[in-house]
This record gives C-alpha cells, structure tokens and sequence, in this order.
C-alpha cells in the first residue's frame, strides 16, 4: 500500500491558484509562536508492528504535523491495523525498503524478529536514518559489529530498546570508587530477581507444516534465515523459540539484563575472554532448549554468574554484585559494611548517557548505542554458544572471534540465506 507521490508537473500545473490555496494552509505548516513546524518534528517509520512494533506506532493528532509516517509489516492484516492507528499522514507498506526510501522518515523503529535486525538496521544507516532497535540487537555476533561500523561509518544514531543502564548510575560510581575492590562477581540470576524466560521460550520439536495465511508474505518473513515450512509457532512472537531466528531466552532477556551490568562494570569497549554454560547435552538442531547457568569471565577475572532457575539445582541466595571489600544485594540494596553507597552521587559522572530524542537533534550517540549494544549482545550470543556447543568458549574482544575454533566461529558469523547477506 504505497502511499501516492504528486509529481513536479502535476504540482506545477496547480500554481495558477497559488495565491487563493496559501489562504487553506494549515497553521501549523506554518510554525511560528505556538506552532510547531515540520521541520522541528523527528519523525519516525515502524518496520515490524506486531506485539512490541504496535507500541511505537504512534498516532497523529489532528491539525499537528505527523510523526508516524509510514509502518511496514509482512503481514498484511497487521501493517493496515498499524496504518488506522496511525491515521492521517502514514504510508503503509509490506517491504521495508519501500519504507526506507520515504524521504520524510526521519527514525527507524525496529521491531522485527532479530533474524531481520541487522540487514534493517544497516540499510536504514544507508539511507541516513536514525534508528531506534528493539532487542537483541542482531541474531549471531558478526551482524552486531555490522551495525556498529555502519551507524559510524553512515553517522547514524542508534539506540538498543533497553533502558536498563539510565538507572545504573550511583552502582556504576561505586564500581570506579574501588571500594568493592577487585576482581569484581555480579550474580545475574532467579536469586537476584532476573528473569531469563527459559521454559516459555522452549521450542517445540517436529512442527509439521502448515498452510501459509494469506496475509502473509513468509518468503519475506524469513528473508535471511534457513527455509523452513511454515507453522504458525514459528512465526509471531513464538520465534524467539528457534535458532534461525532468536536464542530463547538468554537472548529474549540478555540485552535488558546484561547491558546495564556491562555499563556498571565498565565494560562497553571490551568482551569476556571466556565463556561456559551448564545446559542438557545434546541440544536440539532448531529448538532452543532448557540451561541452568552461564559464567562469563573477562581477563581481570571480572565474573558475570547467570543461573536460570528453570533446569537443574535452585540457585541459592548471594549478593548482586560482590569484590574482596565489600557487597552489593538486590532488590533492597543493602550493602556490607553498611553506608557503601554513601556519598557517591557527589562523584562526578564519568560516562553520562544521552537519550535518543536528544541524540538525534545533537548528533551525538545516544546511551546503548550501536557500538556498546553490540558488545552487550556479544555476552549472550557467546552463552548460547557454549551452550550449543556444549563446552567452554575462548573470546578474542579485540579480534572479535573464537582463537583457533572452526566450530564456534561458524556460529559467530552464520550464512545468510541468498539473495540476503551483511
């Protein structure tokens, strides 16, 4: 449903009455004192608008200049139930490239199965969009620094949708303070108050082919990924279920839990050097499946403990976050020795976070960018690994690879299906 475009001529033809049509302009084309011009307006496309895509569908007010300007979907029935609640002012369409060269976009919102976020991402970058990516960031680790080099290379803000890490501020002073000293251990699980989602997001195994609803373009719902024949459990929040397209609920969860733990630690310009997981042996081909624990260390012996709660022993109660001289515990925040926290919203704040709304209007990056985004990203990806390959995984942060590792390699930078590639 693209929307009509008016050519020079057309437009042309029509300035006879020029003089008498200035007269029907709406004020607030206009701007002006209590008016806001289209020009003061960051507009925004959805590429995506089921559950988390018809949340950032916005809708327009009238005699307002429009924020939504277009919505994108594969599914038909969805993109025209996104395009009502939009109203005036919104193109609607089923390939996002079509969106993407709307030229009054200004931010993409993105709210896709993560096996489309990277190539969405990247292209919105090329054609000088900002955007705004729902989590996790991409589906395997390449695609994350993908992203980042694009957003850099493009000049394009980019902010992940986790906000996790604005709240982060007082713990990530104490952690400079060095009064925990080091090695640092945050403990990220059930214990903690963390939910890792691992038996909802449980694929099921054998699904047997289905007919493919009408409204439903899935050749290009599954564009990059492996094809499959459809069932509706593939499709429509059950993804996150299946390799192809998510990671269950490491992944579900990851990016909201460990990219404010990442930014507390300090750790946004590095990655682990090694990561283990505790999961049942051998995992299943396509369905993401149960695991217990997933340790990530860093070279400083940093340690993030991950338990899921859901397979295996309980997780026992422990502090959040822990060094040699002193703990942290969640959700009350009490400490050991008592007053810890006191008197650290004097430091200064070393790494301020700017919001998306005020990155795109400054041109800086936004809190969670690209680049830490990805790096946020890197630690789950790297978990899912070793739990599919049941077995430690060695990290390269700067080289940003597996050392010597053929097999884990392969799932770091996964083929995509043609004519689709990064």
């Amino acid at each position: 449903m693209p929307r009509i475009e008016i050519s020079r001529r057309q437009w042309l033809s029509g300035t006879a009455s020029a003089a008498a049509a200035f007269t029907l302009v709406p004020r607030h084309v206009l701007g002006g004192p209590g008016q806001k011009a289209p020009s003061n307006v960051v507009t925004r496309g959805t590429v995506g608008t089921g559950g988390m895509g018809s949340g950032h569908v916005q809708i327009n007010k009238p005699n307002e200049p429009p924020v939504q300007v277009a919505v994108c979907d594969v599914d038909r029935s969805r993109v025209a139930a996104a395009a009502k609640k939009a109203g005036s002012g919104c193109s609607a369409y089923t390939d996002f490239r079509q969106l993407l060269d709307q030229r009054d976009v200004d931010t993409v919102y993105i709210a896709t199965p993560p096996h489309w976020h990277a190539l969405v991402s990247i292209a919105a970058a090329q054609a000088g969009k900002d955007v705004m990516c729902e989590k996790p960031m991409t589906k395997f680790i390449r695609e994350g620094q993908a992203v980042a080099d694009a957003c850099r290379r493009y000049g394009r803000a980019f902010q992940i949708g986790t906000y996790g890490r604005y709240g982060m501020g007082r713990l990530r002073k104490l952690v400079e303070s060095g009064r925990l000293g080091s090695p640092l251990t945050v403990r990220a699980g059930r214990a903690q108050g963390y939910n890792w989602n691992v038996r909802w997001f449980t694929g099921q195994h054998h699904l047997p082919p289905q007919p493919v609803p009408a409204d439903l373009d899935y050749n290009l719902w599954l564009g990059p990924a492996p094809w499959k024949p459809y069932n509706s459990a593939r499709v429509h929040f059950m993804f996150r279920c299946y390799w192809d397209y998510d990671g269950g609920g490491l992944a579900d969860q990851g990016q909201h839990h460990l990219d404010p733990i990442q930014y507390m630690l300090g750790k946004d310009d590095t990655g682990p050097a090694e990561v283990e997981a505790v999961a049942p042996w051998p995992p299943h081909p396509e369905a993401c499946g149960p695991w217990n624990k997933v340790t990530i260390r860093y070279a400083d012996r940093t340690t993030i403990l991950i338990e899921s709660g859901e397979w295996g022993p309980e997780p026992q109660p422990a502090p959040f976050l822990e060094g040699p001289l002193g703990r942290v515990w969640r959700p009350d925040w009490r400490t050991d020795p008592p007053g810890l926290m006191d008197g650290l919203d004097a430091l200064p704040d070393t790494k301020p976070l700017t919001p998306l709304d005020v990155a795109i209007r400054t041109r800086q990056q936004p809190g969670g960018n690209a680049d830490s985004s990805h790096r946020a990203n890197t630690l789950f990806l790297l978990g899912n690994i070793a739990i599919r390959l049941g077995r430690k995984i060695a990290w390269d942060p700067v080289k940003q690879e597996c050392p010597g590792d053929e097999e884990a390699n392969r799932l770091v930078d996964i083929p995509m299906r043609a004519p689709w590639h990064l």
